[in-house]
């Protein structure tokens, strides 16, 4: 059974009184396993996890595993596609009912480490949302840039990462893009030491906005990777992770300027002109 749309849906993220618990536990791979206690009722239940677009489903069969519990697992190889994702649980015909999240095992997602054979990085982490419910945050990127060590500096941003799922070449690059259709920027040298890679931002080469950072891994005629921080346990980056901002002339006058993560926790750095 497909679940409504949640636009038509009366289940949806704003009921937190649903009493059915999901424990979640991550694996190094990016797999995630959900335990939940029987529903009482009769028939196949299914763990089914719901994209906020409210057209996306996965469903997962809760099987019967030790003390009276269900269990699904959902395996990194079974593809979900980025975004945020609800889950529920459905049991036969019935009316798809909401989850909360119990115990959230994420060790193994800190300090992960992917081999990035397949070409892509597949990150799933099970959050509690601002209204109390389980949600999964997807991300499927091919190939990915890993955020590492940010360093702050008066005139600009060092970065350092790790990029997956291509090779570093001698061409390689950054880029600074506009959120309002402006830039690139003069293009940012890239230190190679094999998949790992470092370049500094100057604030003062861009203007007043919203910067978006990206990597050139095999220089202009090949991928543009978004570089973003997503090898944790941290679904929300954006709240968490702050850092300081400086104040520095530029030929446009005094700006300040700090880096910061986006709600998709990609990497970005905003620069603000100060008033005279």
């Amino acid at each position: 059974m497909t679940l409504a749309p949640q636009s038509a849906r009366t289940s949806t993220d704003e009921d937190a009184d649903v009493a059915l618990r999901a424990d979640c536990l991550a694996d190094s791979a990016g797999g995630l396993t959900f335990d939940m206690a029987e529903t009482g009722e009769s028939g196949d239940t299914h763990l089914v996890l719901l994209h906020r677009d409210g057209i996306r489903e996965v469903r997962l069969p809760l099987a019967p595993a030790a003390d009276g519990r269900l269990r699904a697992a959902l395996p990194s190889g079974v593809e979900l596609p980025e975004g945020r994702w609800n889950a529920f649980a459905q049991t036969g015909d019935g009316e798809p009912q909401r989850l909360t999240p119990g115990l959230n095992d994420l060790r193994s997602l800190v300090d992960r480490v992917p081999s990035g054979a397949r070409g892509h990085v597949a990150v799933r982490i099970p959050y509690a949302t601002k209204h109390g419910n389980l949600s999964v945050r997807s991300w499927l990127r091919a190939p990915h840039a890993e955020a590492g060590e940010l360093h702050i500096g008066q005139d600009g941003l060092g970065v350092h990462g790790q990029v997956y799922g291509v090779a570093l070449t001698p061409d390689a690059y950054a880029e600074s893009a506009g959120h309002e259709g402006t830039g690139p920027v003069p293009r940012i040298r890239v230190h190679r030491d094999g998949a790992l890679f470092r370049f500094t931002v100057d604030y003062g080469a861009l203007p007043a906005g919203l910067w978006d950072l990206w990597l050139r891994p095999a220089g202009e005629s090949g991928p543009r990777v978004r570089i973003a921080r997503l090898l944790d346990d941290i679904a929300d980056k954006k709240p968490i992770f702050t850092y300081p901002k400086v104040t520095l002339e530029t030929a446009d006058g005094p700006v300040t300027a700090g880096p910061y993560y986006t709600s998709d926790n990609d990497l970005s750095v905003a620069v603000t002109a100060d008033s005279p």
